[in-house]
């Protein structure tokens, strides 16, 4: 396969399951036979902290780092963090952010302010956004807990893998009891 290294940027807090959604966005990839490298820096995930994990994927990758400016897509599990990690973004790249506001300790402690238009300043750096309101679809799914299968279903929709390739990546990955509300969020988000 000599097809071109892709590089998705998967940035959040800590809790949000972005490291669920790595593993399956691995999973699908890897089903394909892609040469697929994912890396998760943690940060402070046990504290709701900043959570990145660089996900390349071709047909020969050497490092799964995605360098400033090389990321062709952000799936962003909230705004602030998308504003964050923009510099990682190609030019013309896509973002697909979720609108959820989580403010940070600064933020909470009153030490600084929360920014103001951060998707519009998004749009004016000139990347293609898809943002949604990916937390009320996830609780209309059947759980806050899955707005990482909404996200990353608007993400698929986007990408050249079949849905029965998504579907058998979220069955691997997924808890049994939990696989029919992952599917549900994860159809929702595709509908996007």
């Amino acid at each position: 396969m000599s097809e071109k290294t892709k590089s998705i940027l998967i940035v959040g807090v800590g809790g949000q399951g972005t490291l669920l959604a790595s593993r399956i966005l691995g999973a699908a990839l890897l089903s394909r036979d892609y040469d697929v490298k994912v890396s998760e820096v943690h940060g402070m995930s046990q504290r709701g902290g900043s959570v990145v994990t660089y996900v390349k994927y071709g047909g020969q990758v050497a490092s799964p780092i995605i360098e400033k400016g090389e990321a062709d897509v952000m799936l962003a599990f909230e705004t602030l963090e998308a504003a964050r990690w923009l510099p990682m973004l190609r030019p013309g790249g896509k973002v697909v952010v979720n609108t959820q506001r989580i403010d940070p300790m600064p933020v909470i402690t009153g030490a600084a302010a929360y920014p103001e238009n951060v998707l519009e300043a998004l749009e004016a750096a000139g990347v293609d956004v898809l943002a949604m309101d990916a937390l009320s679809m996830a609780q209309s799914a059947g759980s806050a807990k899955a707005v990482n299968l909404v996200l990353l279903g608007a993400l698929a929709r986007r990408m050249d893998l079949p849905p029965e390739v998504w579907q058998k990546a979220i069955e691997a990955c997924v808890k049994p009891q939990f696989a029919e509300m992952n599917r549900k969020a994860f159809e929702l988000g595709y509908e996007r």
